[in-house]
């Protein structure tokens, strides 16, 4: 890592930019006021995922989550694009194959796991995550942005499940994000057909929660990162574990999952420091302790 000297901004968060090695150019980072700035970087083929970039990004996940400088995560793309997906060009390509050659089972198996370390592991990061799309987000692209916490988009960006145009059923958790977000016959709709949905659509939709011009998606994306980072950061990561458990559980099993939250974060300096700035009538001052 190398350190870039920067002026503070009285938030509490390092003000230090430090560049983060992925170990490819192909994926860009580094941490800033708090926030990791995820850069996928393959403009000449609108950022698709590669078998350089994709385990970059299973090894980023992994160091992230108990990285206590990054209080948020802001995922996004170089040039015109988010993420295409997978290199289409590159599929069938006939590259090394094992030897034996894998059953279908351990075939099964191994992708499975790709995806825990991929999406699995973004969704499940205790940080606040957000992905900003300048440009169009496809497929397995499509599925890194909905694993994130929240999405802001330029205008001109859109979005599309892509997986029939290949003749596939789709990964990396597309089914579940996005019928999860938009709704069973919806997603159906959306899977089925491949059509591209635009910026607008989506905001209507919830698969984006803002839209806004394309010259300023760098910077909105950056001051609501910073914001988040500049939360209470254990009280995110109880209020991500109590929204995902909603998905999945019964009433009385929320209840007791948030009574364990609401005691857990009452406990912590975070709180404590909000009581005495509402007594004071000032903002908040949290340190994500």
């Amino acid at each position: 890592m190398s350190d870039e000297k920067q002026a503070g901004d009285g938030s509490g968060q390092g003000s230090e930019r430090v560049e983060v090695e992925t170990g490819t150019p192909e994926l860009l980072a580094f941490v800033h006021h708090g926030v990791a700035v995820l850069t996928l970087n393959r403009p000449e083929v609108r950022n698709a995922l590669s078998d350089t970039l994709s385990p970059a990004l299973r090894r980023t996940f992994a160091a992230l989550k108990d990285d206590k400088r990054v209080k948020a995560v802001l995922i996004t793309g170089t040039g015109s694009a988010f993420c295409a997906g997978g290199d289409v060009k590159g599929m069938g390509s006939g590259s090394a194959k094992p030897d034996p050659p894998l059953s279908v089972e351990e075939i099964i198996a191994d992708q499975t796991e790709r995806q825990r370390a991929l999406t699995g592991a973004l969704y499940a990061l205790p940080q606040p995550t957000l992905a900003a799309l300048p440009g169009p987000a496809v497929g397995a692209g499509l599925s890194i942005a909905l694993a994130c916490d929240l999405r802001i988009a330029a205008q001109s960006a859109f979005v599309s499940t892509g997986f029939a145009r290949v003749g596939l059923s789709g990964d990396y958790g597309a089914s579940y994000f996005l019928t999860h977000l938009v709704g069973t016959s919806r997603a159906r709709e959306l899977f089925f057909s491949s059509e591209r949905i635009d910026s607008a659509t989506c905001e209507r939709l919830g698969i984006v929660n803002r839209v806004v011009p394309d010259d300023q998606l760098q910077i909105e994306a950056m001051n609501w990162a910073r914001r988040l980072a500049a939360g209470p950061s254990a009280a995110f990561a109880h209020m991500k574990v109590n929204l995902d458990r909603a998905l999945r559980e019964d009433l009385p099993t929320c209840l007791a999952g948030e009574a364990e939250g609401i005691v857990a974060t009452s406990r912590t300096a975070d709180h404590r420091e909000a009581v005495r700035a509402f007594v004071a009538k000032r903002e908040p001052r949290f340190q994500g302790e």
